[in-house]
């Protein structure tokens, strides 16, 4: 038997840059204890299914993250088409602390 510690949905991070917005994309991962008390953390693209002491198959784990990546909301794929204000204000803020004529 598996227990998951830890699990977390693929998502962008998003860092805000004067005159930018860079996101950085956090694929799915799932961190496991495996019975022998080894610790696994996998992902979508973990090429590793078994656990490294005691052979247990974890092939499921990664298969699951890959049909649950498969389908994210648009929203979350791609959040720069939904941050309109978000990038109007960021405008703002990048025009008031860089003003024209500033060297």
């Amino acid at each position: 038997m598996v227990q998951i510690l830890q699990r977390v949905e693929a998502h962008y991070e998003n860092r805000q840059m004067p005159f930018a917005k860079v996101y950085v994309w956090n694929p799915a991962s799932v961190a496991l204890e495996c019975d022998c008390g080894e610790k696994v953390t996998l992902s979508a693209t973990s090429t590793t299914s078994t656990c490294g002491r005691c052979g247990a198959d974890l092939s499921t784990f990664v298969y699951e993250i890959r049909e649950c990546q498969g389908r994210l909301p648009d929203t979350l794929t791609h959040p720069w088409f939904y941050d309109a204000s978000e990038r109007e204000q960021q405008h703002e803020r990048d025009e008031a602390a860089y003003y024209k004529g500033a060297p």
